[in-house]
């Protein structure tokens, strides 16, 4: 594990370019996670200011832990579509916060997964990003060597295993 700690606007300066380094046209989804609903929408807030900075068309959406086919149904199928209010321009990022959001099958929704750690918890094994915010001025960024992360680490459900 390497850690890297900078201001809270350099970290998510990084982060922006990071995602438009590799998503840089098109409809583009970030999910933000974390055990703390409240933490990972402050963080999802600033993700989607940041990236208005760097010019793009930004919808933000916090979201309930309303299960994968009610996310898929409401939110990502209408944004694909462009018929989400907010979402007319084909080059717009969603960014949307919400329990659970990188869980299961929901993990293949998108373009850019961010978990901002609360404390000691495992980080989401499912994240490309993993933000330890709990210093909300110099949040640090972990980079982990995810063979050495749990399997169960993240998403409980493992439906491709079975256990005596």
């Amino acid at each position: 594990m390497v850690a890297t700690s900078t201001t809270r606007a350099e970290q998510l300066d990084s982060i922006a370019l990071e995602f438009l380094h590799n998503w840089n046209r098109g409809r583009r989804l970030i999910a933000v996670d974390s055990a703390s609903p409240e933490q990972a929408a402050r963080f999802a807030d600033d993700v989607a200011d940041t990236l208005r900075e760097h010019g793009q068309t930004v919808l933000r959406i916090s979201i309930d832990d309303a299960g994968e086919q009610v996310l898929r149904d409401l939110t990502i199928a209408p944004f694909r579509a462009g018929t989400l209010a907010g979402a007319e321009d084909p080059e717009t990022v969603l960014v949307v916060d919400g329990r659970h959001v990188l869980d299961g099958s929901a993990h293949g929704l998108w373009n850019f997964r961010i978990w901002t750690l609360t404390g000691d918890e495992l980080p989401h094994a499912a994240a490309d990003v993993i933000i330890d915010a709990t210093d909300e001025d110099a949040p640090t960024r972990y980079f982990y060597d995810y063979c050495k992360i749990p399997p169960s680490a993240g998403d409980r459900k493992m439906p491709w295993r079975s256990f005596p």
